[in-house]
């Protein structure tokens, strides 16, 4: 009995979902990730860009660097202040 529920959706689809929730429900999800380029190759890409991206944190954090910034913006905040 279950499985017949299970097989047989409730009702037919709408000829033009009125609803947001009813175009979520008919938007077709696979044929989009199964069809484009950019889902395949997302997580390669993020793979790809986090290290060079951890790298440029790491030295843009960096105490000489932080130091330096600290010490520019002190000399900055002296010349607007003479």
């Amino acid at each position: 009995m279950a499985d017949k529920a299970i097989e047989k959706p409730a009702g037919r689809p709408m000829k033009f979902p009125y609803t947001f929730s009813a175009k979520i429900a008919q938007f077709p999800f696979k044929f989009y990730v199964q069809n484009q380029w950019v889902w395949k190759y997302y997580l390669i890409g993020l793979a790809v860009s986090f290290p060079v991206f951890y790298k440029i944190h790491k030295l843009a954090n960096s105490p000489e660097n932080v130091a330096a910034h600290a010490a520019a913006k002190k000399k900055e905040a002296e010349a607007h202040h003479h």
